[in-house]
Order: C-alpha cells, then structure tokens, then sequence
C-alpha cells in the first residue's frame, strides 16, 4: 500500500473533486493523506453551499514528495487560486511533477499547475475558464474528460470524475 498526497487549501474545495478520488485510492489498496497548507480543518463545498469538513493529515511545509506514490490537486475555485498564491504548495506541485510520478488535477486544479511552471509543452484539459492561463504557459488546452501526458492527468469537471479516478488508479499499479 502508497500513500496518496491530496494538497488543498483551507477552503472552496469540490466536495466530490476531493471525496471521489479519495474513495477510489482507498478501494485500490492505497493510503489517501490529506495535505493543507495549515493544521486543523479544512472546509468542502457542493459549488457555492458548504459541505464537510475533513481534517488535515499534514502541513505541506512538512511534506516531502518522496513520501507519497502520487500526487491529487481537487479543484473548486477558491481552491486553486489560494493554493497557487502559497510558495510551499506551489514549490510541493514543482517538485512532485520534476518527480515523474503521477501528478493529477481536475477543474480549476490546472491553475496551480500553471503556478508550478510545469505545464509548458504538456497537453492538460480543465475548466474552460483556465484554457487562456495553460495556453499562456506554454501548455495545449484540450476539452477532453481525461488527458494523460507524462505523469500529468487532468481533467475538466465533476461529471469527468470517473475517468479522472481510474487513470489515476491505473496510474499508480504503473
């Protein structure tokens, strides 16, 4: 059994960008470990209404890539953009991609990949709304439920989850 890393921040976090994936890593035999950018809790949204929260397993100041099998970026909005304005999170996403193991994003998640500076020459799909950003990156935007480039899967929505969930499974027997 690997541990999963799930990097969020405090909150704006897809309920089921988060839950969905977490479910299918744990039925797959692996450990999920939530990562935030502070101890405590963080709070999960259905859209706009809050949802659950969920504690923190680790502070990502003290998480290191080599502890974890894969890397899951859930999106929301208030998510990502706060993610991307953290230099630990973004510096975690950096190093975790120059890794070579899987790295997975889903929905605005893409913005932190932006951040990161790791989506130049790479094939990502997202929310419409970040096409622009991953261009202007040097990355090429594709409307696609799941795209698999190197060690990058991304993804456009919640309704691509189930895709999303299995090429990261599948990502991790290798």
């Amino acid at each position: 059994m690997s541990k999963v890393a799930f990097l969020v921040a405090g909150e704006g976090i897809e309920r089921v960008e988060l839950t969905q994936p977490w479910d299918a890593v744990t039925e797959a035999g692996h450990e999920p470990v939530l990562i935030s950018i502070e101890a405590g809790e963080v709070q999960t949204f259905d859209h706009l209404d809050k949802a659950e929260k969920r504690p923190v397993d680790v502070v990502v100041s003290q998480a290191r890539v080599g502890d974890y099998a894969a890397l899951v970026l859930p999106g929301g909005v208030a998510n990502p953009d706060a993610l991307r304005m953290e230099d630990d999170a973004v510096s975690f996403v950096k190093e975790f991609v120059g890794s070579g193991k899987p790295v997975a994003a889903i929905c605005h998640a893409a913005w932190v990949l932006v951040e990161a500076d790791v989506v130049r020459g790479r094939r990502l799909a997202s929310w419409p709304s970040v096409q622009t950003d991953i261009r202007n990156a040097g990355g090429e935007w594709v409307d696609e439920e799941v795209v698999t480039d190197g060690n990058l899967i991304t993804s456009r929505n919640p309704d691509d989850i189930p895709a999303f969930a299995k090429a990261i499974v599948a990502a991790l027997r290798g």
